[in-house]
């Protein structure tokens, strides 16, 4: 069993990772960080650099919660969340949300959205502050 949490670079990905982090401590589980990108995009600013993986890692470390750290790309981001989370046996998804107008989100359809559909165990949405 574990938590997983879907990081991106970005300040919603911040506070997700650091819910998730203390949600693994709480639950005194492991932690699978996952980042992915579908890669259609030639740069990618969902997608980790070599330098945001190593902070991720000392600041895992440091925080003594066992985990690993996965970076995927090629397939939609949702599917690795669901793959990645039956693959984990995670039992808390902890994902970032950003705020959207109700335009945006009709046009563009959401990823949270697509998540709390298709992933079989809780999910914990968290928004970063302001």
């Amino acid at each position: 069993m574990s938590v997983l949490v879907g990081y991106v670079p970005t300040p919603e990905g911040e506070a997700a990772l650091q819910t998730a982090i203390a949600e693994a401590r709480l639950r005194e589980t492991s932690l699978v960080v996952l980042n992915a990108s579908s890669g259609d995009a030639i740069a990618d600013p969902h997608h980790v650099t070599p330098d945001v993986v190593a902070r991720i890692e000392k600041e895992l470390a440091d925080s003594g919660v066992p985990h690993s750290i996965e970076v995927r790309s090629g397939r939609d981001p949702v599917d690795e969340i669901v793959t990645l989370a039956e693959e984990s046996q995670a039992h808390l998804v902890v994902i970032g949300l950003r705020c959207r107008n109700p335009v945006g989100k009709l046009l563009t359809g959401s990823t949270a959205q697509q998540i709390l559909h298709d992933v079989d165990c809780p999910v914990l949405a968290v928004k970063a502050t302001r």
